[in-house]
């Protein structure tokens, strides 16, 4: 099975750039974020990173690097494993740190970014959606990109200004406030509202018989964000607009990462999983293999229900 929507923003649409989209028949759906390749352990987990059979897909859900050098041999080294690879940008993609040598800003480095991607044949979310149809499926793999709009504000707060002055006033401020310029936006929020505008059109367009996996990099839902050590961090991981996607558009399950929280969570009957691999302080405390993918197709267990 084939299915293809138009693809958002300014980029080419798929019809204007071919490219076979194979159906999957066998192996696994699994799932990683936040590699954050500039830190060597981590670098040397994505070395190491294979499926288990020539069939699985990967889900990259964000966070892969800040460089695009790094970005580029991280997602070169996946896509030559995985049988597909699914990327969506985290909001590190989307820095311009100053010491790298591509210092395009905000959509021209996003754009930067998917044509290396269709290099190397990884799907984005400017590409048709592509139809899981192995164990589990058919289900529609939907990459999405759709930043925040600092609407996930801490209590109190009923404005973005006022939620930034408490931010700043509690020394809890998103390194994105100075890196992630949404050029030629006026502001992060409005590059948030056109993407939640494109988006959704986009994935009501996919028949209502075929259900979802929701790729995003932020969380769609608010409830992962409670175990948040500062509740101020809030504003930079994503957007009241999308707490109903999950249900309207029928996901299966939400892939997420940005919390370095990997679990997952239940909510109004969606799973949602965070797949993220963090940094090494984060990851050498946990009991599990860093950098394991998650299975998110064929499904496995279930998690905590909010």
């Amino acid at each position: 099975m084939t299915y293809e929507t138009r693809a958002t923003g300014p980029l080419p649409t798929a019809t204007d750039r071919p490219r076979p989209s194979p159906a999957a028949r066998g192996g696994k759906l699994v799932a990683v974020s936040d590699l954050h390749v500039r830190y060597t352990d981590n670098r040397d987990i994505v070395e190491r990173l294979a499926p288990e059979s020539d069939e699985d897909w990967l889900l990259v859900a964000g966070d892969v690097g800040e460089h695009v050098d790094d970005i580029r041999w991280a997602l070169t080294r996946l896509s030559e494993r995985f049988a597909k690879v699914v990327w969506v940008p985290g909001n590190h993609e989307l820095w311009t740190p100053n010491n790298d040598p591509v210092q395009l800003r905000g959509v021209a480095r996003y754009e930067h970014l998917v044509e290396i991607c269709r290099e190397l044949g990884v799907v984005t979310p400017e590409d048709p959606y592509p139809v899981w149809e192995g164990e589990g499926g058919p289900a529609v793999i939907a990459p999405l990109f759709v930043l925040y709009d600092y609407s996930f504000r801490p209590p109190g707060t009923h404005t973005k200004e006022a939620a930034l002055a408490v931010a700043h006033e509690a020394g809890v401020v998103c390194t994105d406030e100075y890196f992630l310029h949404p050029d030629p936006y006026p502001t992060r929020d409005a590059w948030c509202r056109a993407r939640l505008a494109a988006t959704e059109a986009r994935l009501a367009e996919i028949p209502d018989e075929l259900p979802t996996i929701l790729v995003n990099h932020f969380p769609l839902v608010r409830e992962p964000l409670r175990p948040l050590r500062y509740p101020e961090f809030s504003l930079w991981c994503g957007s009241e607009a999308t707490a109903d996607w999950p249900r309207r558009f029928r996901a299966a399950t939400v892939v997420y990462g940005h919390l370095h929280i990997p679990r997952l969570l239940t909510c109004d009957g969606v799973p949602h999983q965070e797949v993220s691999l963090g940094y090494p302080r984060e990851w050498r405390g946990r009991a599990k293999e860093p950098g394991r993918p998650v299975q998110i197709l064929p499904p496995v267990t279930v998690g905590a229900t909010a």
